[in-house]
């Protein structure tokens, strides 16, 4: 047997949606059981489960709730040459899913934009699940718009700039590669998919795993040397940090292990490429004459590229929301920069001490953190207030269903990179402009 042979039959196995399965069973969750002919064969079946606190989740395509997105206006053709998978349906799905039980738990986290939730299924390790719902949020939008802000106005802004550099790179090209290679999520069955939010997108590779690798290599290669600690802190926090957000797509039925290692090896790739010019393009976001207009020109450019190719998915607007985010961030920074109103720290100063935590510190650490987290929400809020209907307005879009006017190129894209623009400038602008005017800088 060939090289490449015996390659293929690895990640065939790698692949296997039953290992995921046996994952998940290790780890407490199991499906329920299965629907019989007999109606009253399924009211003994449900009984103990409907009264289980164990349950979580509801199965897609109840009748009258929102359709999932496997009907016709959200389908689009595989690859002319049969690879891959239809996208904007439920990836990974082996067989069409029957009307949902009428007795159902609390859903898990819930795709607004398909109507998706988590399957019916049985948890019986309470720690390993809060544990990995902790690791799987490590990648989603809450934590983001948390941990770079945490980064710029309470840690090190240069930092947390150069982390945005990297999180924009790393997730863009993990998005589009999932667009090229078209692969469909873990069948389910076996799989028993406990979050959806991500369902319609693609499967390989993940952009949780490359987030999650890039991330704390990145915090470490950033701030060693730059700040005095320890190295061995920094090599205990990488493996840590990777491994439970890797785990927890497993644990959620979301990815194989190949896409696991994927996006592990290609997230090791890319930071060995172009992390050696990290440096180089915070310092032109910054000092650049023209550096706000090739960003935003760029971006937006970037963004064009992406929605075209495939139809809609959540991913879509994933990408746009990131390279807003990463504009806005480096946009907001030159007009910082010009202004004087952060000044990061001279070489000669280097490397810097952490001071010690005060009362006062802490005092302003907290209300800076409440402060532009309400400024930064409320931002978001009213642009996308703005940006929907107006985009829907110049395309001539319906606006009366929000979900279905965000799945056109011409509302999606604009909304989301104006939306997100505007709230990385907030960032990294309008909200350490406050702080100066306060005194809590």
């Amino acid at each position: 047997m060939s090289l490449r042979q015996r390659l293929a039959q690895l990640a065939g196995r790698l692949q296997d949606p039953q290992k995921v399965a046996r994952f998940q069973r290790l780890c407490g969750v199991e499906a329920p059981p299965r629907r019989s002919a007999d109606p009253r064969e399924d009211e003994k079946a449900e009984a103990p489960l409907a009264g289980d606190p164990c349950l979580r989740g509801r199965q897609p395509g109840a009748p009258g709730g929102p359709q999932p997105p496997g009907s016709d206006r959200n389908q689009c053709p595989a690859k002319p040459d049969g690879g891959g998978a239809p996208n904007g349906v439920r990836n990974g799905l082996a067989a069409e899913l029957g009307p949902a039980s009428p007795r159902r738990a609390g859903a898990l986290r819930r795709n607004s934009l398909t109507g998706e939730e988590g399957q019916l299924a049985r948890v019986s390790n309470w720690p390993l699940y809060y544990l990995f719902c902790f690791g799987a949020e490590l990648g989603n939008e809450l934590f983001y718009i948390l941990f770079f802000p945490f980064w710029i106005w309470n840690l090190d802004p240069l930092v947390g700039r150069r982390l945005v550099v990297i999180w924009v790179l790393v997730m863009y090209l993990g998005q589009c590669t999932k667009d090229i290679i078209r692969w469909p999520r873990p069948a389910s069955p076996p799989v028993v998919k406990l979050e959806v939010f991500y369902n319609s997108e693609y499967s390989m590779p993940s952009t949780h795993a490359m987030s999650g690798t890039a991330i704390p290599i990145s915090m470490v290669l950033l701030t060693y040397g730059r700040w005095q600690y320890p190295l061995i802190y920094g090599l205990i926090l990488i493996p840590c940090w990777c491994f439970l957000v890797c785990l927890s797509r497993i644990y959620m039925g979301m990815h194989s292990i190949l896409d696991i290692i994927a996006g592990f090896l290609y997230t090791i790739l890319i930071l060995a490429v172009f992390y050696p010019f990290v440096d180089l393009i915070d310092n032109f976001n910054q000092t650049h004459k023209y550096a706000p207009l090739i960003i935003i020109g760029l971006h937006l450019a970037l963004g064009i590229f992406s929605f075209t190719l495939d139809t809609w998915s959540t991913s879509r607007g994933d990408t746009a929301e990131i390279l807003g985010s990463g504009a806005g961030i480096a946009c907001g920074s030159h007009v910082t920069y010009k202004m004087g109103l952060v000044l990061d720290p001279s070489l000669d100063t280097l490397p810097l001490a952490g001071s010690p935590i005060t009362m006062t510190l802490f005092g302003k650490a907290i209300l800076r953190i409440l402060i532009g987290m309400v400024f930064v929400l409320v931002v978001r809020d009213i642009m996308k207030k703005i940006t929907i209907p107006l985009a829907c307005k110049i395309s001539n879009i319906p606006c009366d269903d929000i979900r279905k006017a965000r799945q056109h190129m011409e509302v999606e894209l604009p909304y989301r990179y104006i939306t997100y623009g505007m709230v990385g400038f907030s960032i990294t602008f309008f909200v350490p402009y406050i702080f100066f005017f306060i005194g809590i800088s």
